[in-house]
């Protein structure tokens, strides 16, 4: 395991930590928002007009109405990313991830209109009657690209299981053990089961269930989130100012918060804003070519309205709700886990200017070398670090006890450390505190408002809806690559496997799960962007077109 840890860190150091990645994204948002006169503001308005069916005739082929298609996406999109994913960005990032977040949307808006433009003219109708479309039938018939076609499709189904499906229910199941004791195997059977009974019935059982489940969670959540800022209404403006101080400096340490680099706040923004809308990576647009509209741009003008809601909308709300409630820099009381926990040689102290730097230098890979290796004395829970630190979640541990894993008593004894890990970890259970991320900070800050300790029930409803409808949608996706790479007939051993990667990852280390989605979406993203790029004179000839005959 920690083998397989260690490429995890070493593929997201150079396809997440780099510039190349953010630069490539939204680069290419830049360039076709100049190239086609900015359409997320020329569209913008128009693009409501053919969500709400004007446009629908009913002999247009495909399976799903564009409200349907825009739902299911959404579905796709509006997940734990929302909740756990902004959390995650600024635990990382600070709080100017959050502008990067909006760039990413903003740019994004184009993206995702030429993605879904040319998916919907480039679809196929499948002998069961079925629409099918997506990057790998563009990069097929229109460029004329098979190999490349394939490439994505082989990232796309790796997607589906490491961003769509595995960090979902990963993060339901520990919200759900941590708020109703409900144990993790137990929320994995009861929703694996649901989601074999949503996904054997195809797109068409998907979407309805999506534009029923996604107005309602979008609300209970968007209502909730307005509360806790109300709530935190004197921290508001100076919230609103940290994202944007920040931006191109880096921030210090605050409180447990051992501070960012201006490029993690990049990234992690960057990264974060594509992991919740998508826009680029090629899986929202699977949705879209389902849907019946006549005009493929039209269709683009409907998807516009995504990274809108999802990201400047949703995404906003949580950022703010996180900021206001000043929880994002505070430690709390949690169970460590053994990937997140490293222990280092010296005294350190995150009130510390210099110690700050130093370990934030460390935790981007330039100071390994402090790394402790030898034997910690624990006396009745207690350790005895004497000029030895733990840090956990990228803080300084504290108030930390140690407990036997079989019977969860206090531990008496030496702790051999190798590496800074803790040899033979599954004997062990280590509590203290340190700062939360994902949906445990998320939680947290709802319960910092008028809702108290009920807040965190408000996160784990609809942390449960956004996940599921995320799986839901996913699961289409995967769907559609296996049709592509090897037939119809493939699709239910297909779904079979998604949903057995869905139960097991609600038993696993949520850390490991969610760096394996962090590094497949680069991966997955890079043959969309660069195919869009090559049919870029198409996407020009098509929104021409449609202006002239406007």
């Amino acid at each position: 395991m920690e083998t397989f840890t260690s490429i995890l860190e070493f593929l997201t150091y150079w396809l997440v930590d780099q510039y190349w990645f953010p630069a490539f994204l939204i680069g290419t948002g830049i360039f076709f928002t100049i190239y086609l006169g900015f359409p997320q503001i020329k569209y913008f308005k128009h693009g409501w007009r053919v969500l709400s069916g004007k446009y629908v005739k009913e002999d247009t082929e495909g399976d799903t109405t564009p409200f349907q298609a825009l739902t299911t996406a959404l579905s796709g999109t509006v997940g734990t990313g929302n909740i756990g994913g902004v959390a995650l960005a600024i635990f990382l990032g600070g709080p100017a991830a959050i502008f990067w977040m909006w760039v990413t949307a903003f740019l994004g808006m184009t993206t995702k209109f030429v993605e879904v433009t040319l998916s919907h003219k480039y679809r196929e109708k499948l002998p069961d009657g079925s629409m099918s479309g997506g990057p790998m039938y563009y990069i097929e018939n229109g460029l004329n690209m098979k190999w490349l076609a394939i490439v994505f499709s082989v990232c796309l189904l790796l997607m589906c299981l490491g961003t769509g499906n595995m960090p979902q229910i990963s993060s339901i199941s520990v919200v759900l053990l941590d708020t109703f004791n409900i144990p993790k195997i137990v929320t994995g059977l009861v929703l694996s089961v649901l989601v074999w009974l949503v996904i054997i019935g195809g797109i068409k059982r998907i979407a309805q269930i999506a534009s029923k489940l996604v107005p309602f969670m979008a609300f209970w959540y968007i209502v909730g989130g307005l509360a806790v800022i109300i709530s935190n209404y004197e921290n508001i403006i100076p919230s609103i100012q940290s994202i944007f101080i920040h931006v191109f400096t880096p921030i210090a340490a605050v409180g447990g918060f051992l501070g960012a680099s201006v490029a993690a706040a990049l990234t992690r923004g960057v990264n974060r804003g594509l992991y919740s809308n998508e826009a680029g990576q090629g899986s929202a647009p699977i949705a879209h070519a389902s849907s019946k509209t006549e005009n493929p741009i039209e269709e683009g003008m409907v998807s516009i309205l995504e990274p809108f809601i999802d990201t400047i909308i949703i995404c906003t709300l949580t950022g703010l709700v996180i900021l206001s409630s000043g929880v994002w820099n505070q430690k709390f009381e949690n169970k460590f886990e053994s990937s997140a926990m490293v222990f280092v040689d010296g005294n350190f102290k995150d009130t510390n200017q210099e110690d700050a730097t130093q370990l934030r230098n460390y935790y981007y890979g330039n100071n390994s070398e402090i790394e402790y290796t030898g034997s910690i004395e624990v006396i009745e829970g207690r350790l005895d670090l004497n000029d030895v630190t733990l840090l956990h979640n990228r803080s300084i541990a504290e108030n930390t006890i140690v407990y036997l894993s079989e019977d969860n008593s206090m531990f008496s004894g030496s702790l051999e450390v190798k590496g800074g890990k803790i040899k033979n970890t599954g004997a062990y259970i280590l509590r203290g505190d340190s700062l939360l991320l994902g949906a445990d900070l998320t939680g947290k800050a709802f319960s910092k408002s008028i809702f108290g300790n009920f807040g965190q029930y408000i996160v784990a409803i609809g942390l449960l809806l956004f996940a599921f409808s995320t799986v839901i949608a996913w699961s289409y996706y995967g769907d559609r690559a296996t049709v592509h790479l090897f037939g119809e007939g493939w699709v239910f051993w297909y779904r079979v496997v998604y949903v057995a990667a869905f139960f097991t990852a609600s038993i696993i280390d949520t850390k490991i799960v969610w760096d394996i989605a962090t590094v497949i979406g680069p991966i997955a993203t890079v043959p969309n962007l660069l195919a869009l790029i090559l049919l870029r004179r198409e996407i020009k000839q098509i929104d021409s077109e449609y202006v002239v005959k406007s």
